[in-house]
């Protein structure tokens, strides 16, 4: 029997590669368990460590009546991953596609595309697809039924807007990126938002949760609810007229407010152009600039509605009655120991006007030397008393001041054109609250958007108050006035388009030409009209503001006038205002319904 020969240099070079081999693997240990254990484990927690946001839902929007102007409903986000495809789920495409309301070919295209290349050119394997962005969990329901494996969705909250485009100035909108923008959105999303929670977990080697290993779960606070003044039907209304105007018209923009002059609630506010509040973010169908809330930021001189200024503040200081004559043939006058030229009055044919013809006639010249016995100082006070030059304090973004400029900087004329409306610049709204003094027996109101906060039980959280700014004129000065206006209506300027059968109404015209590069143009005009009814006992205020309608001739009477008078007979046959006066003609008596029909007795 031989010995195998064993070459001694032969086994010591594999003993000492043996032994190397230990001490590399020894020397990789220590520096994975003890030089870098920190920092490995870490990262090992991380990778199995889950943290999930739950997201909160927003707070619904309601109108007064309850009926529903936003929602936040759970819509998801359907994708497929390439990877997981079975052949036998190919025949069930179509199907998929229909259900999607998507072409085959786009269908077939993201099933099929399982690898993309990095910018270097490395081919990776795509695991996601997006298939459709915000499907209803209906069709994810049947989407589902159908059992193509890799197709699945994510789940998440939408804003969505029943209404569409109305009250879209009000209501302003959530963004993709789910910040409030516009309207009470943005004014009251402390209260709508609510407050997300979390889940920490752990998840095993596909990545799925490991429900037992949870150590923490915070639930999400679901978003308070808001209930709005605005009256869904009234809006409706405003809105089918702003509609008539701007096809009838083809103006730059219109807008109409509806509010209650006691409280101040704010019952319809719409603009031209709008938009749809479901397609924001559609640009080429619905341009920026239609967000804009027009009746809050665009300013504009408000003509002849700001007679009632000094001719209310002339009353409420004593200064005038309601019979003084105002000589309007002449074209200067004599104010402290100067000469000042008189604004024109084509269209006053009588040498003088008592105080309430002034008013009813819309005298420029009787205005003016109102003003002039008011005196700059007064003429100021008073006008920002009404409250031009301040913000009216309404809870919508983007408000405007508009502009009132102080007694230092008025020129020699700004004494004897401000009282007719120029030299002063007014938004649609400081209009509409102005006048909403006469109605409210010389009390100037806040606009009062919201009525409440209320929380999923239907319990009130937060409760809004009417707010009084402050008293403007007496109650007495207020009424005069408002008797006066009511003579607008019935023997005025207004009498041939604004007058109603059965019932009393009051308010003032507007025309003033536009300003453009510093100077008055002889071809655009804007266009208003405010007022309310009953004249004796108002219910509603409502104005109207028409910019440059494309047609000769423009006048507040004529433009806007029309468009009180509809508002406010389907606002009558609404909400049931009883007649204040025997109608020439019975069936005056019963209202203009929404839907342009009387309302017929049994």
């Amino acid at each position: 029997m031989s010995q195998a020969f064993v070459c001694t240099k032969r086994a010591v070079l594999i003993q000492t590669l043996i032994a190397l081999a230990f001490c590399v693997l020894l020397g990789r240990l220590f520096y994975l368990h003890i030089w870098t254990h920190q920092d490995l484990a870490t990262k090992a927690e991380s990778s199995r460590k889950m943290v999930k946001v739950v997201e909160a839902r927003r707070g619904n929007i309601v109108d007064q009546r309850g009926n529903l102007l936003a929602s936040t409903q759970m819509t998801i986000d359907l994708g497929v991953d390439p990877q997981s495809l079975r052949p036998a789920d190919l025949s069930k495409l179509p199907e998929l596609a229909r259900l999607l309301n998507k072409p085959l070919a786009e269908i077939e295209t993201a099933f099929n595309t399982t690898t993309r290349r990095r910018s270097d050119g490395t081919p990776y394997l795509v695991r996601w697809i997006p298939l459709y962005k915000g499907l209803n969990q209906e069709t994810a329901a049947a989407v589902d039924a159908l059992g193509i494996k890799g197709v699945y969705g994510n789940h998440r909250y939408a804003r969505t807007y029943p209404g569409g485009k109305l009250a879209a100035h009000v209501l302003g909108y959530v963004n993709k990126a789910e910040v409030a923008a516009n309207g009470v959105e943005q004014a009251f999303n402390y209260y709508l938002r609510g407050q997300d929670g979390w889940v920490e977990s752990e998840r095993d080697g596909r990545r799925r949760e490991l429900a037992q290993y949870r150590d923490r779960e915070v639930l999400p606070h679901d978003g308070l609810n808001l209930q709005l003044c605005l009256d869904q039907m009234i809006q409706h209304i405003v809105e089918r007229e702003v509609d008539r105007l701007a096809g009838e018209y083809d103006p730059e923009s219109v807008s109409i407010i509806v509010s209650e002059p006691t409280t101040g609630a704010l019952l319809a506010l719409a603009n031209y152009p709008s938009y749809d509040l479901n397609e924001y973010f559609n640009t080429k169908k619905y341009p920026v600039g239609n967000q804009r809330n027009r009746a809050l930021t665009d300013s504009f001189e408000p003509g002849s509605t700001f007679k009632v200024v000094p001719i209310a503040a002339a009353l409420n200081e004593g200064l005038v009655r309601r019979g003084q004559n105002f000589a309007t043939n002449l074209t200067h006058f004599n104010y402290r120991g100067r000469k000042v030229g008189l604004p024109r009055d084509d269209h006053i044919k009588q040498d003088s006007l008592q105080l309430n013809e002034v008013l009813v006639k819309s005298s420029n010249r009787g205005s003016a030397q109102v003003g002039m016995l008011l005196g700059e100082q007064l003429l100021y006070d008073y006008a920002a008393a009404f409250g031009y030059g301040e913000r009216t304090g309404c809870d919508l973004v983007g408000e405007g001041s508009g502009t009132l400029h102080p007694v230092r900087n008025w020129d020699g004329l700004t004494i004897t054109r401000m009282p007719m409306g120029h030299a002063v610049s007014a938004t649609p709204m400081q209009v509409h609250s102005a006048m909403s003094v006469f109605a409210n027996r010389g009390i100037l109101m806040e606009p009062m958007v919201a009525r409440r906060i209320y929380d999923a039980s239907g319990e009130s959280v937060v409760q809004f108050r009417p707010r009084a700014k402050r008293r403007v004129v007496s109650t007495e000065t207020a009424e005069l006035v408002a008797e006066m206006l009511a003579d607008v209506v019935e023997v005025g300027t207004a009498r041939r388009t604004v007058r109603l059968d059965a019932y009393t109404a009051a308010g003032k015209t507007g025309t003033t030409q536009k300003i453009e590069n510093g100077r008055y143009s002889r071809t655009k005009q804007v266009t208003s009209f405010s007022g309310f009814l009953p004249a004796k006992n108002p219910q509603l205020v409502i104005t109207v503001v028409v910019d440059y309608p494309k047609v000769s001739k423009a006048s507040g009477g004529k433009i806007c006038g029309p468009a009180f008078k509809n508002i406010a007979q389907a606002c009558i046959a609404y909400l049931g205002i009883r007649p204040d006066r025997q109608a020439s003609n019975p069936l005056a008596l019963k209202p203009l319904l929404p839907d342009g029909n009387r309302r017929v007795s049994n």
